[in-house]
């Protein structure tokens, strides 16, 4: 069987201001053709899986950047076309597309949907689509695709997995072995980030539960992404069966009734700064790791607060790690040279290392990457053995090897101030005694019932207290 590769992920952060451009994906990752091939054989991501799925793959266009603001019109326009034109280029049975579930354009609130719509217009055969746990998923995503598969992890471990259950779904639909019928059900509900660890979760025992039943094809909860603001916006339940809608139906009923009947589980409270920092300070569990929430890089902020470390300084810690997107401060630490003392503004000290970024990650993590690349990077020690990592690129704290590969010991340090919530655990658990989120400020906070919406559904829980399903 031979079938088409594509992709196209982002997750838009709409209260940003700052929009994501078509530079933001050329510098990130964007391949066609053989670079695809080469980008993609062996990785953790989806793509990887596909390539891994025992198909006979012919590699499109496949484009993704940093979570960050909305897309410009002509950034979603030139990667559509991009994307369709490859598509129509290709003589295959079916197409595996990799896309997120939350990108949003100017010009189409629903990116992921409109692409799969021009896709549907464009070819023949079937469409089996992958998308991250937190999809906004739209009945135009369902309309247009012949089947989707799911995340089932967060963080994010098992996207390879289910680029091949993906590969494998679609081998059989093209042999004609299976006729998949989809079912969607989206509850007025938004789960917030700090209960979004799967392992923790009963949705997702439940999910396990549905994936047993005789029939069903495929079966998947996405979690939603809450700072986006479009209609589509919140948690959804998704089920493909064999040739029955009505299984298909009853499955998804049963995840989604099963979640609202405890939806009041799933609005946790958190520390604030003060309070989680004097918890870090008298923690025996060293070093502890203080995820700043409102400072979520996975979730498209800045990697600039220094709400988390001001705090340190303030309450008199020693040993703290922080990761900062501070291209201008770079450059001061280049100029001044490796062993000079610089001002940084926040924080004196010493310039350690400077570094060129990249580095490579062989272990599975979030997101699926194997290769990074932060930019040049300075690395900055202070005589309260603070250590400021410097970095010219903004990167989600996905990998150790982010500070490892600049001389840096995680598990040396005291307290290590991370930026996120859930994702970045599967990197940081390892060497963290311990793992506080922290309720912080920002354009990720936690609680939904901060952002001023103007596009979601109307009443939706928790921003409003009462509302049915």
């Amino acid at each position: 069987m031979r079938a088409g590769i594509l992709g196209f992920l982002h997750e838009s952060n709409t209260f940003l201001d700052v929009p994501t451009i078509f530079e933001d994906f050329e510098r990130t990752s964007m391949t066609s053709g053989t670079a695809l091939i080469e980008r993609w054989t062996g990785a953790h991501h989806e793509l990887g899986g596909f390539l891994a799925g025992g198909i006979e793959a012919v590699p499109g266009f496949a484009t993704f950047a940093v979570p960050s603001g909305t897309l410009t019109a002509d950034t979603f326009e030139a990667i559509a076309a991009r994307l369709i034109d490859a598509a129509r280029a290709m003589e295959v049975d079916g197409f595996l597309v990799a896309l997120h579930g939350a990108t949003v354009a100017e010009n189409y609130p629903d990116a992921d949907g409109e692409i799969l719509r021009r896709l549907r217009a464009a070819v023949t055969g079937p469409i089996v689509v992958t998308l991250d746990l937190h999809a906004n998923v739209s009945e135009k995503m369902v309309k247009h695709a012949t089947a989707i598969v799911g995340y089932r992890t967060n963080p994010h471990l098992d996207q390879r997995e289910r680029g091949i259950e993906a590969a494998h779904l679609l081998r059989r639909i093209v042999d004609g072995a299976v006729r998949p019928m989809q079912a969607l059900l989206t509850p007025p509900l938004a789960v917030p980030i700090a209960v979004q660890k799967t392992s923790e979760l009963f949705l997702f025992d439940d999910l396990a539960h549905v994936l047993t039943w005789p029939g069903v094809l495929s079966a998947s909860v996405f979690l939603g992404f809450y700072y986006a603001d479009v209609a589509e916006m919140g948690t959804s339940f998704y089920v493909v069966a064999d040739g029955d809608a009505a299984l298909a139906d009853r499955a998804a009923r049963y995840l989604a009734d099963r979640c609202w009947a405890r939806r009041h589980e799933l609005v946790p409270k958190l520390p604030a700064p003060e309070e989680a920092v004097a918890h870090a300070i008298a923690s025996e569990k060293k070093p502890v790791a203080l995820m700043d929430v409102g400072d979520n890089v996975g979730g498209g902020s800045s990697a600039r607060s220094r709400v988390l470390f001001d705090e340190c300084v303030r309450q008199g810690a020693r040993s703290v790690m922080v990761i900062l997107h501070e291209p201008e401060l770079v450059q001061s630490c280049v100029r001044a040279g490796v062993r000079s003392e610089v001002d940084l503004g926040f924080a004196r000290g010493i310039v350690k290392t400077i570094g060129d970024g990249r580095f490579t990650e062989t272990k599975v993590r979030h997101g699926g990457w194997t290769h990074g690349d932060q930019g040049v990077s300075a690395l900055v020690e202070t005589a309260e053995d603070h250590t400021i990592v410097l970095t010219s690129h903004r990167m989600a704290p996905m990998s150790l090897e982010q500070v490892i590969s600049l001389g840096v010991h995680p598990e040396r340090k005291q307290i290590l101030i991370v930026k996120g919530t859930i994702a970045p655990q599967a990197a940081y658990a390892p060497v963290a005694g311990e793992i506080v989120l922290v309720d912080t400020p920002g354009p990720t906070a936690n609680d939904p019932r901060s952002f001023a919406y103007k596009h979601r559904r109307v009443p939706m829980f928790p921003m409003e207290a009462e509302c049915e399903f």
